[in-house]
């Protein structure tokens, strides 16, 4: 029988979320997300690739991590220094696949930390194949005075610098073939009013990988990105209010939050060889929100 995907994930009113500070924790979710640790099979789809992604310990990163290892790929995770439980947590799920698996702590705001993370690729893993700007910061204001500069700036580093910085430093190590994936969001074509900084970068990340697909046309190289709607990552408790957490997906047509492990297979098929003539492209997992 087919999946419903009305029930495949919890559904809103879901418990009130314990507090948590930014980045927040996979392990004190509730319930907890799925990221496919016991639903995702590999078809050999990624063999012997060699992928980088930011913000791999949790949330999307965790599921696309581990759906890429049972595709056959070796795996280097960045993340911040305070995120190492849920990293070794996702490093054990890689490297139960036989697949080697590398955690890269620090902060991708900084350029050299970034250039780091590709060094450490190219060393361990030999190259890098797939890189999947996937690592990002928001929070949540109900009026625009509560935006600091600081909040602003520290969004656009996150969000769209680093994407920057990272794409620039791994291109010379990519070989053609090989592929860049950023996560942009259903913001980027519908912001929500309460998240006026994140949604900015969402727009301007989506713009970036549209140039960066045609300037690296002529190596050979992919970049395209995916958009998600609402989806159970620990950026959600961590971020919004409690009232907001406990309701969090029940606007969409589906009426619940998809599970990263939902979001996964669309990384997966961008960094594939069946995405060869798929560069500057938007593949949406909304829940039914159609984008533009």
């Amino acid at each position: 029988m087919p999946l419903d995907p009305r029930t495949a994930g919890p559904r809103p009113p879901f418990d009130d979320q314990q507090a948590q500070q930014p980045p927040g924790s996979d392990a004190r979710m509730s319930p907890p997300a799925d990221h496919g640790e016991t639903s995702y099979v590999g078809a050999g789809r990624l063999q012997g690739r060699r992928a980088v992604i930011t913000g791999g310990d949790s949330g999307i990163g965790r599921a696309v991590a581990i759906a890429f290892a049972r595709e056959g790929a070796d795996v280097l995770i960045a993340h911040l220094p305070e995120e190492d439980d849920d990293a070794r947590a996702t490093l054990a799920l890689v490297t139960a696949e036989g697949r080697r698996g590398i955690s890269v702590p620090g902060d991708i705001r900084d350029q050299a930390h970034c250039r780091a993370i590709v060094a450490q690729a190219v060393e361990q893993l030999g190259g890098i194949d797939i890189l999947v700007n996937n690592a990002a910061y928001q929070m949540a204001h109900d009026a625009l005075e509560d935006i600091s500069a600081e909040e602003f700036d520290r969004t656009f580093r996150t969000n769209v610098y680093a994407t920057f910085f990272l794409t620039q430093a791994a291109v010379p190590h990519m070989p053609p073939g090989s592929a860049v994936i950023n996560t942009v969001s259903v913001n980027a074509d519908k912001p929500n009013q309460s998240l006026v900084a994140y949604a900015a970068t969402k727009g301007a990340l989506q713009n970036l990988t549209g140039g960066l697909a045609q300037l690296l046309a002529d190596k050979g190289i992919r970049v395209n990105c995916v958009a998600p709607g609402p989806i159970w990552t620990p950026l959600i408790p961590s971020t919004m209010p409690i009232d907001k957490a406990r309701s969090f997906g029940e606007q969409v047509p589906l009426k619940r939050p998809g599970q990263p492990a939902e979001v996964a297979p669309a990384y997966v098929m961008l960094a594939s060889d069946q995405a060869s003539y798929i560069s500057g492209a938007t593949i949406a997992v909304t829940g039914g929100v159609p984008i533009l």
